[in-house]
């Protein structure tokens, strides 16, 4: 399911009568972690116990962050954002759900990792060229 741009859905906020009717409209801001979790496994075809093993997530943690009973931490968001090979939006997407901060790309660590995600790199090679840059690793 492609999700509207921000600037698109700004334009539908301006124009709207009233905030309510934009938030009631677009469900604003309530998208949880597993619920978006579980759209992307269905989007992308994934299985929950492969995208965990994926992101190097002992079994049981990784369930408990699918089924919400666990928050997180900003990292392994990001390594299950590898895991699944998602974009620089859909990753930003799922640190919003888990209510982290998106990647910020005057950042040099996240300036890192958006480039590693918009190349496809594997969560081993992201932390490769963290580690070659100085910056910290995600695992």
């Amino acid at each position: 399911m492609e999700e509207p741009l921000t600037e698109e859905l700004l334009e539908e906020l301006l124009a709207a009568p009233d905030p309510m009717t934009f938030v009631k409209e677009h469900k604003a801001g309530e998208r949880s972690l597993p619920a978006y979790l579980q759209q992307l496994l269905a989007e992308k075809n994934l299985e929950r116990i492969d995208v965990v093993h994926a992101a190097g997530l002992n079994e049981t943690f990784g369930y408990q962050i699918f089924m919400g009973q666990r928050n997180p931490s900003r990292n392994k968001v990001l390594q299950l954002a590898f895991a699944m090979r998602l974009t620089v939006r859909e990753a930003n997407r799922l640190l919003q759900a888990a209510g982290a901060n998106a990647l910020y790309c005057k950042n040099r660590r996240d300036a890192i990792i958006i480039f590693c995600l918009n190349k496809g790199y594997a969560l081993q090679k992201t932390d490769e060229e963290l580690y070659r840059f100085g910056e910290d690793t995600i695992c």
